[in-house]
């Protein structure tokens, strides 16, 4: 009778946790899905109201918000900033954490502790300026990519896997003659999959989303991101639908965005390219971030 009892409570304990993880799925992507259906809806019939499915589907919110002027220059800037500044920095991330785990290395520790402490404390915007005017980057696609490269926190988390890496791999190879870069991308690389496609994740959601270091330091409008520009529409949303309406006029397009359309379709521009990354890496991120946080 007592298992009985036990097995009753352990399917009703079951049941709820099934529900409850479900309930918190919705909650969680519902919003999402919202601004989704919303923007593949007829402004018009949006404004109304929508719940499930969207109402007069129509791609024409995207295509007007696609031609709004500099979006497609400002989308390639965003795109190679995004590519070049994962690559650095994923490299210069792991080389940099790579050599902090060798005990060769004089004053290893202090260095270490040097790099943490720059997770609390920073120079400060008008120092960051003049620092970054000295070396030329004001104005310049470099100040997207070069200033930001090294992270600390994703240097303490490569370092932290690093270290998880057998000893001995490095040492055979080194006997046979390899020397430290060899050792590092021949065989800590490949070894360190995860704790890469965790950094690189992280990276490239920052660059992608990335907006303020344009509005501070980069005043040529051919070095625009995405974000910027879209901020920039999304903080004039009645500029913008005069330009929508003025472009109606001009024959591009008989639909009329509303304020609130521009702001669904501009929020889901900048999300979308997210959302689909991060299936490809789910699987190595999570090992990354656990292995990766934990000192074994």
């Amino acid at each position: 009778m007592g298992v009985r009892r036990r097995a009753a409570g352990a399917v009703l304990f079951d049941i709820f946790n099934h529900m409850l993880q479900i309930f918190l799925i919705v909650l969680c992507m519902y919003p999402f899905y919202y601004l989704f259906i919303y923007s593949l809806s007829e402004p018009a019939e949006a404004s109304r109201g929508i719940y499930l499915l969207p109402t007069g589907f129509t791609l024409k919110n995207y295509m007007q918000v696609l031609e709004l002027p500099g979006i497609l220059r400002a989308t390639f800037v965003s795109v190679a900033r995004t590519v070049l500044g994962t690559l650095l920095s994923v490299t210069g991330c792991m080389l940099y954490a790579y050599i902090l785990t060798k005990k060769e290395l004089p004053f290893r520790k202090v260095i270490y502790r040097m790099t943490v402490i720059t997770m609390y404390v920073g120079g400060g915007l008008i120092p960051t300026y003049i620092v970054l005017k000295s070396y030329g980057f004001i104005n310049s696609f470099w100040v997207y990519v070069i200033p930001g490269a090294i992270g600390a926190f994703n240097v303490v988390l490569a370092k932290t896997y690093i270290e998880q890496l057998p000893e001995v791999l490095e040492e055979s190879a080194m006997i046979d003659g390899a020397g430290y870069f060899t050792c590092f991308f021949k065989i800590v690389m490949p070894l360190s999959k995860a704790i890469v496609a965790t950094i690189a994740l992280f990276v490239a959601v920052g660059q992608w989303n990335a907006w303020f270091d344009n509005y501070l330091y980069v005043f040529d409008s051919d070095k625009f991101t995405l974000q910027y520009i879209l901020y920039m529409y999304l903080t004039q949303v009645q500029n913008t639908i005069k330009q929508l309406q003025e472009g109606a006029m001009s024959g591009i397009s008989s639909m009329v965005m509303t304020p609130e359309a521009v702001r669904v379709t501009i929020t889901m521009l900048v999300t979308i390219p997210v959302i689909l990354a991060y299936p490809f890496v789910q699987k190595h991120f999570v090992k990354g971030i656990m292995i990766g946080a934990v000192k074994g």
